[in-house]
């Protein structure tokens, strides 16, 4: 059976497996040591029984008011490990400790192409909140979808309201 736990420094040198996803955004190692450092409760990972990393979730809570909100950087599962519901797990946990810091709602942005991902992110109850132009850059560059799904807090989910037009990074606010 899976295991999950908080994610250590020394899964950094074991969650390749992981990241080799060409949907995975991947970081600089100081990227990582900065949320383990500033966030550890968001930061987990689901350990096989043999003890090989499946999947892991790093996030974060940020913004202010009612915008004070949890955030999903990075959820990926290895592909050896997909459709078990792990996704589904990670999420559940960023969700509850996101309630646990009375944030109002959970974001996260996925790439408009990743429709495998948006799909599952909408059967969890996140809606698209706005479209972010030109968000993941590359060759050409790639809009995002910010999506957002209310907590507790967020008793009239207004969270929840789409945008009705794209926005562009450098306006992007909390």
């Amino acid at each position: 059976m899976s295991v999950l736990r908080p994610f250590t420094c020394n899964d950094m040198f074991h969650f390749n497996n992981v990241n080799l996803d060409h949907l995975t955004e991947t970081y600089g190692l100081s990227f990582y040591l900065t949320y383990l450092a500033q966030w550890p409760e968001y930061f987990e990972v689901v350990e096989s029984p043999l003890g090989e990393i499946m999947g892991y979730i790093m996030g974060k809570s940020e913004g202010h008011l009612e915008n004070w909100h949890g955030h999903v950087t990075a959820l990926t599962v290895s592909t050896d490990y997909r459709r078990l519901g792990l996704a589904a797990t990670l999420m559940k946990f960023l969700e509850d400790v996101s309630n646990k810091k009375m944030a109002f709602f959970v974001d996260l942005f996925v790439r408009v192409s990743n429709k495998i991902a948006i799909n599952m992110y909408s059967n969890l109850g996140y809606i698209i909140y706005r479209t972010v132009l030109d968000y993941y850059s590359g060759d050409p560059d790639e809009d995002a979808f910010d999506m957002r799904k209310s907590l507790a807090r967020d008793e009239y989910k207004k969270a929840m309201i789409p945008l009705s037009h794209p926005v562009v990074r450098s306006d992007e606010v909390e």
